[in-house]
């Protein structure tokens, strides 16, 4: 027992330690410009990603709604993956494309939008890990209590991620 114990102990201290390092390390990351490399083709394939994420997340809420746990836990797993290669793309695209700066009619809402996304995207790290933790160690009561949150919050993030691409793609560059 005292084994597995000291592996949650480790385990809780990655997931803390990610939850720090990726904001940080995307932010600074913005600092970086690499000129000469065109991935304007990125925003529209991390938004694909985004939108896949969602539904997929959905799905896995069906999966597990009807007993289908290993069909849940297989989603969520893709789900994970796509997040990191959405955060890979998103860090490849800023690093070598200037900023875009909205111009439509909706300033007000798409900040709002936006910085929400921003927000959560961050705050969403540390619950979507610590419930994948609970699960992975068993303990489906923390799980539960734990995707009650990161459900959300994660969908969220998933479908505003698409919604701003949607409202700032017509001001990219041609």
């Amino acid at each position: 027992m005292l084994n597995n114990e000291l592996k949650s102990t480790k385990y809780r201290k990655v997931v803390i330690a990610l939850s720090i390092i990726i904001p940080i390390a995307v932010a600074a990351l913005f600092g970086i410009k690499i000129p000469g490399i065109d991935l304007s083709f990125l925003p529209t394939f991390y938004a694909g990603i985004n939108g896949l994420t969602a539904i997929l997340l959905i799905l896995a809420l069906v999966f597990i709604k009807n007993g289908k746990r290993r069909s849940h836990e297989i989603t969520i797993k893709v789900c994970m993956a796509l997040s990191v290669v959405f955060l890979l793309s998103y860090i490849a695209y800023h690093m070598t494309s200037d900023p875009t700066e909205y111009e439509g009619k909706y300033n007000l809402v798409y900040y709002f939008i936006l910085i929400s996304h921003i927000l959560l995207s961050v705050a969403v790290i540390p619950i979507v890990l610590f419930a994948y933790l609970f699960a992975w160690e068993g303990d489906f009561v923390k799980h539960k209590k734990w995707t009650r949150f990161a459900f959300p919050i994660w969908l969220y993030v998933a479908i505003t991620g698409v919604v701003v691409f949607w409202m700032i793609s017509p001001f990219y560059p041609a």
